[in-house]
């Protein structure tokens, strides 16, 4: 019997788990070699993933929307239509193995499970039709206020039904306790004025609160920032007139320049002379990357963060390097980039000025030896070289180092070089 497993696959170093956005082929589908059959969510984009195998799919074992370990079986392929109830069947029993356990340990419980149909979907993600999403309390009041809970519309997280569905639909309104007034004994024909009735305490609704999962991208954020905690880090700030760059930005906008862009050239350029800022640690020693690649923060729509990587920016012209990093922030938004697009940074920008930021700090991404943070360009009032005062254009940047490969002095010198090609040099970014 030539039955294959599909596991899912590791598509970047990080990754210690996918989600599947969909599946290409459907049960019973022929599969060639080499050909497409499912599209998996890694760290940070959506990524084809390809058959090993010439076959047909026979089951899928995870469907779309769920998510399975790297390396765990996500689907079975058989390498003829005959094998395929083979396969069905090798899936059943591994189903089985894992629920039997859990029956075993409710043995003795007197409801009955009800095992509902599962049916396939064109695109082949498993679909229980007709199956009730509803919290256990709301299952019992459903019994004892006798509502059918196929016509009630959950308000819970994800369409789950909750206690106060139920109730809702049964008409229950829970009132306050009334207070019955206790009446004194009549020792005299004098009549006594009533006593006026309490009011109501006004009943107030409780909002339930909801949790919305972790995307997978907001999950490799997480794992990367928790594994920079590790990291003995420091930070250098530095303030940079910025008068001749924007009149530089002016000049080229119209051309499709970014100020990105210059930032990113300016940055490299000034990397070819500090390598060790462009290194980072290995428990072998430095390490010092052949290519200056600067990996620019980019924040997605759907939450988390991703770093597109402008590749030898040091050696791209202007006009190329604005095109690359315009076509890298559509596809990182699109979530099609290839991994080698956002994993290979070897120094990272974070750019926070375009929102108004005067200053901020930026965490170290695991990997690499520095990240600038970049403040927004404000009007400033400065003494001049000839004791007056004048008004001048600046920002104020920060470095943050790993504090194993570089010293504050490593740092210092990289700023200083970096003001000075920004504001007395700015014209060597074009060339």
């Amino acid at each position: 019997m030539s039955i294959h497993e599909v596991f899912m696959p590791a598509l970047s170093s990080t990754m210690t788990e996918g989600k599947i956005v969909s599946w290409v082929k459907s049960p019973g589908d022929k599969v060639e070699k080499g050909e497409t059959v499912v599209v998996v969510e890694s760290d940070k984009a959506d990524m084809d993933v390809e058959s090993f195998y010439e076959g047909y799919l026979a089951h899928i074992i995870v469907p779309a929307g769920d998510s399975a370990p790297v390396g765990n079986a996500i689907a079975f392929i058989a390498e003829t239509e005959a094998e395929i109830a083979d396969a069905v069947a090798k899936a059943s029993s591994i189903s089985a193995a894992v629920v039997a356990p859990l029956a075993a340990a409710s043995k003795g419980s007197s409801a009955t499970a009800v095992v509902e149909p599962v049916t396939t979907s064109q695109n082949g993600s498993n679909h229980r039709e007709g199956r009730i999403v509803a919290s256990p309390r709301a299952k019992k009041l459903a019994k004892e206020l006798k509502v059918d809970l196929n016509a009630i519309a959950g308000s819970g997280p994800f369409g789950r039904i909750v206690a106060e569905d139920v109730e809702t639909a049964a008409g229950k309104v829970s009132a306050p306790p009334t207070v019955t007034p206790i009446t004194a004994p009549v020792t005299t024909p004098i009549s006594t004025p009533a006593a006026p009735k309490p009011l109501p305490a006004p009943v107030s609704a409780v909002v339930p609160s909801q949790t919305t999962p972790f995307t997978t991208l907001q999950n490799a954020v997480i794992r990367g920032m928790v594994a920079s905690l590790a990291v003995p880090e420091f930070r250098v700030s530095y303030t940079i007139t910025t008068d001749a760059l924007d009149k530089l930005y002016k000049q080229l906008k119209s051309k499709g320049v970014t100020m990105t862009a210059l930032l990113a050239k300016a940055v490299a350029v000034t990397l070819q002379k500090h390598p060790l800022l462009n290194a980072s640690y290995s428990d072998q020693g430095i390490v010092y990357h052949s290519g200056i690649n600067i990996a620019v923060a980019v924040a997605m729509d759907d939450g988390g963060l991703i770093t597109p990587v402008l590749q030898n920016a040091d050696q791209v012209d202007i006009y190329s390097l604005s095109r690359n990093w315009k076509s890298l922030v559509e596809r990182a938004r699109a979530k099609q980039l290839q991994p080698e697009e956002y994993s290979t940074g070897t120094f990272t920008v974070s750019n926070l000025g375009m929102f108004g930021v005067d200053t901020f700090d930026a965490i170290l991404p695991p990997g690499q030896g520095s990240i600038l943070a970049i403040g927004a360009s404000r009007p400033q009032v400065v003494a001049t070289t000839d004791g007056m005062f004048g008004v001048k254009q600046q920002m104020q940047v920060n470095i943050t180092c790993d504090h194993r490969i570089i010293y504050g002095a490593h740092a210092a010198a990289f700023l200083q070089d970096l003001a000075k090609l920004i504001e007395t040099n700015t014209q060597s970014l074009t060339m």
